[in-house]
């Protein structure tokens, strides 16, 4: 347990972050949720469309420092490389 001033500070603000984080992460999950989904249906334009939305929340959550860059790169090549392979 946290005693002095500022140790509890910090404690509450790792707190507040922590929920910030794993809103983000969930948020972001949702978003990868729906490109998978569209693309285990085999809709192409459903998937590019998902991954257009994915994108720019991969790299926010990169940004920010919930997820690692190249990890987010990484996700959003291999996402990418699934919706381009998909026969329309």
């Amino acid at each position: 347990m946290a005693n002095t001033t500022s140790a509890k500070k910090a404690t509450r603000k790792i707190a507040r972050r922590t929920d910030t984080n794993k809103a983000r992460r969930s948020r972001v999950r949702g978003f990868l949720r729906t490109v998978e989904e569209a693309i285990s249906a085999g809709d192409k334009t459903a998937a590019a469309e998902a991954l257009k939305a994915a994108q720019p929340e991969l790299m926010r959550a990169a940004g920010k420092g919930v997820f690692h860059a190249n990890t987010a790169s990484r996700k959003v090549s291999r996402l990418a490389s699934r919706v381009k392979a998909i026969s329309a």
